[in-house]
């Protein structure tokens, strides 16, 4: 058997009865005679409480020290888990971040991962143990500090182990049965995906997807590390994302084996899907920039700007008037917007714009679907069903396999809805079940 990679959420390993039912699952793997690493994640919503509990001291915690609080949750679970399967029985070793070999640059709360040097787990593994990993953290490879990774970082500490480790596959573990077609919180008929390529979860995640977050599947996609979403909280296969030919190669995990017949059932469901999901995300803000001068180069100063702030911009629309000047509007994360409007504010009188405006409340919908290449009338679909639900939009994006609207925040969740119901996503099967996690 070969080396498995599993990564578990916090709503996986809430409490000690959470804990120990985890802990229940990789014995099974592990006297089925894999070699097993496991990732977690900090308890329950420990990383949230953590952060009230520095704002509580100070409004703006330094982000080393920042760091070095937020990573003792993940120390907190590593070390519970590790007591958990040597109580069952097989024995079990924890390791930190920086102990397992994740290197990483040395920018606090958002830090890359640089290099994975993965020798005390390949030597725990090779003397029988199993491997618990503290998730969301590394060490800085100049300042030799505790850095975090950010939002998704436990998923993206799983992932690079896997590709260092060179191991079969990579299991996340959740609090859903797998990848769904909507997040199941908002659209209660939402259909359980068996097989997704990672070119189209890549998008779903870009747009919103909160069951895994793009960096992580960039990172699987780029090292040819095969991704397995499944539940902690109950026995179903899960969803297997992949870019190869055909599901046959994908290396399923070790409990639960596709037959031929239902191989070739998801198989066939696949070819035949135009859309494979709804994405919605409410963490953006939108920045419009009026009377910007319609002459060569201005468009790129402003966008300069953007990118000294350290915003990462996803959606722009230009409109050009008939007075010579233009208005350009674009997205990014709300966490941006107050330090990105004061940049562009500081070079109003250099660039010549006339106003810049803000808004924080909005939603953006996305549409991701191999099927939309050879599939004439998306764009038809989507706009009448959101016209019928009365839905109006204020951007439009497109790329090969998606389609991307901007529309109020009091709305999204109608307009998620409706997409999902006028693509005949919904499922008959009742509804999705989401069995953890307070959506901290």
């Amino acid at each position: 058997m070969g080396i498995v990679v599993q990564k578990y959420g916090g709503s996986s390993v809430a409490d000690a009865d959470s804990i120990k039912r985890v802990a229940s699952r990789i014995v099974d793997y592990k006297k089925a005679g894999h070699e097993v690493v496991v990732v977690v994640s900090a308890m329950g919503d420990t990383t949230d409480e953590l952060i009230d509990l520095a704002e509580q001291v100070t409004p703006k915690p330094p982000a080393r020290e920042l760091d070095m609080l937020l990573t003792a949750g993940e120390r907190i679970s590593m070390a519970l888990l590790s007591m958990a399967i040597n109580v069952a029985g097989v024995e079990a070793r924890s390791f930190t971040g920086s102990q397992a070999g994740i290197i990483t640059d040395d920018s606090h709360g958002k830090a890359k991962i640089i290099d994975v040097t993965p020798g005390r787990i390949s030597e725990a593994l090779s003397a029988g143990y199993v491997a618990i990993v503290a998730g969301f953290q590394g060490v800085s490879q100049t300042t030799k500090d505790i850095t975090t990774l950010g939002r998704g970082g436990s998923d993206t500490t799983a992932v690079a182990l896997a590709a260092a480790l060179e191991a079969d596959v990579c299991e996340i573990y959740t609090d859903v049965d797998g990848i769904f077609t909507a997040d199941p919180r908002v659209v209660k008929a939402a259909r359980q995906v068996p097989f997704i390529s990672a070119e189209e979860m890549l998008d779903l995640a870009a747009s919103g997807a909160k069951v895994l977050l793009d960096r992580c599947v960039e990172y699987a996609r780029r090292y040819s590390v095969p991704l397995h979403v499944r539940s902690s909280f109950s026995g179903k296969v899960g969803t297997l994302i992949t870019d190869f030919e055909s599901a046959r190669d994908f290396p399923v995990s070790a409990t639960e084996m596709f037959s031929d017949a239902r191989r070739q059932e998801q198989e066939n469901s696949m070819e035949q899907a135009i859309i494979s999901g709804v994405a919605h995300d409410r963490s953006e803000a939108k920045v419009t920039i009026l009377g910007v001068p319609d002459v060569p180069g201005k468009a790129a100063r402003i966008f300069s700007i953007v990118a000294e702030a350290g915003a990462n911009i996803d959606m722009i629309v230009q409109n050009v008037g008939t007075n010579g000047s233009s208005k350009i509007s674009f997205t990014l994360p709300a966490g941006d917007l107050e330090a990105t409007v004061t940049a562009l504010e500081s070079v109003q009188a250099e660039v010549g714009f006339s106003e810049v405006q803000s808004d924080d409340a909005i939603g953006k919908l996305s549409i991701v679907g191999a099927g939309m290449r050879s599939n004439p009338g998306v764009s038809a679909t989507l706009f009448q069903a959101l016209a019928e639900a009365g839905i109006n939009l204020e951007m439009i994006s497109t790329s090969e396999i998606r389609i991307s609207v901007v529309t109020r925040a009091d709305q999204l969740d109608d307009a998620v809805r409706a997409a999902h119901t006028a693509f005949d996503l919904d499922s008959d099967e009742g509804e999705a079940v989401v069995y953890g996690g307070t959506g901290r």
